[in-house]
């Protein structure tokens, strides 16, 4: 039997990790407020930038993973399908929930090249909403995103994907934090005491104490 060969998912694991280095960079602190500052009235056009690029760059990752996809070391069969449907409707489900609380214009950046204005808010009036599925965890797209990337046959060039994109959502919800602390200051970190950030718990145990 000839050795397998990981040089193309070793390949796929430095092309993802730099996608998500790439993404972070543009969307971090230091260079938002930078371009910020020099852009003036252009930087209304930056998040609708940002979308497109990330977008069109995860795509040539996908496409790469996809070239290299081999026979899956681990298939959703027998009793474990109903625990892959469950995830999979639990993850739309999030995202419909998410939905309802995000302006998508917002989130798109249509609005901040309308209005001219730029908040780390997704919400249609830009402040912060902790209703809703905001109240029980405060990242609900991301968790609906982890979800789902879990729920599919996972061959090694998928749970290579899936690892590092897992380990970027966490890393990267912290980061958004950061952003999100400097906006709304102690309103903010006094949400972070009351809310999970990706899972219930908090919730649940309020729940459990009533």
């Amino acid at each position: 039997m000839e050795p397998f060969d990981y040089t193309d998912h070793i390949a796929l694991a430095l092309l993802v990790v730099g996608w998500c280095v790439l993404h972070s960079a543009l969307i971090s602190i230091t260079v938002t407020v930078y371009l910020e500052r020099h852009l003036g009235r252009h930087y209304r056009f930056y998040r609708l930038f940002f979308n497109l690029f990330a977008i069109v760059s995860l795509a040539v990752v996908i496409l790469y993973q996809w070239s290299i996809r081999t026979a899956p070391v681990f298939d959703w069969e027998g009793y474990l399908r109903v625990i892959q449907v469950v995830l999979i409707l639990l993850g739309l489900l999030l995202f419909v929930l998410g939905a309802r609380k995000y302006d998508a214009r917002r989130f798109l950046g249509l609005t901040q090249i309308k209005d001219g204005v730029s908040t780390q808010a997704m919400t249609e009036t830009g402040e912060l909403d902790t209703s809703g599925i905001s109240s029980v965890i405060r990242h609900p797209w991301y968790l609906a995103l982890l979800l789902l990337i879990w729920a599919r046959p996972l061959d090694l060039s998928v749970i290579v994907l899936n690892t590092v994109f897992s380990v970027y959502i966490i890393i990267g919800a912290r980061l958004e934090e950061r952003k999100l602390v400097r906006e709304f200051g102690g309103i903010y970190r006094d949400y972070q005491q009351r809310v999970s950030m990706l899972l219930p718990v908090k919730w649940l145990i309020a729940k459990l104490k009533r």
